[in-house]
């Protein structure tokens, strides 16, 4: 599922992604990656070319940095991005639905796969119980095995979960700082919210060597 930007709009994202500081080029294409949840990464020759652009406008001021450039907003592309919140959080919208896309395919992708360990579960089950008379032509995957396959569907889903949150709530703190700006109770809320959720989440994991409810 590639992203397909209308004219203009990754322009315009790399301007936002310089909005946190000054990053090289490799880390724009990873942070641009990592927002579409690793479905859509961008060439440097997509990247750069447009970067040199934007330093040809005076929107962006490149500085060596032993072997690499190094990228940072001036002061106009600070504006740009400001004047133009309202196009960004409807773009972040769209990047948003595209990760919602990918995380519906994965939980189709998941289903699948836990169907498939089920049925691998019960056919050692049914092989245990036959007394295994007969070597079977092909062996069927260990509990150990299946389970370890079913954590890594589980975290693969529960990855895709937090980057729709990221890219969901990015989209609707755009949209509020576009139209009536945001509060301190915004980011106050936040903080604390997802401190809670991450020592929840955090209450069942398994300590180190070791599995939740076993001593």
């Amino acid at each position: 599922m590639a992203p397909v930007f209308a004219h203009g709009q990754l322009r315009l994202y790399l301007l936002s992604l310089l909005e946190s500081g000054p990053k090289h080029g490799y880390e724009l294409i990873t942070a641009l990656s990592a927002r579409f949840g690793g479905t859509y990464r961008p060439s440097p020759g997509t990247v750069y070319p447009r970067l040199a652009r934007l330093e040809e406008e005076g929107l962006v001021r490149r500085s060596e940095d032993g072997r690499k450039s190094t990228y940072a907003l001036t002061d106009e592309g600070r504006r740009v991005v400001a004047e133009r919140g309202g196009d960004l959080a409807n773009l972040e919208a769209g990047i948003a639905e595209t990760v919602r896309g990918l995380a519906a395919q994965v939980r189709a992708e998941a289903q699948g796969t836990m169907a498939g360990l089920r049925a691998d579960l019960a056919a050692a089950a049914q092989q245990a119980r036959a007394g295994a008379r007969q070597t079977p032509p092909a062996p069927a995957r260990s509990p150990e095995g299946a389970r370890s396959a079913a954590s890594r569907v589980r975290r693969a889903e529960a990855e895709v979960m937090l980057q729709r949150f990221r890219d969901d709530l990015r989209a609707d703190l755009r949209r509020a700082e576009a139209s009536d700006g945001l509060e301190q109770l915004t980011v106050d809320t936040l903080r604390t919210v997802l401190a809670s959720a991450r020592e929840a989440v955090r209450a069942t994991l398994p300590p180190r060597g070791g599995h939740p409810g076993r001593s």
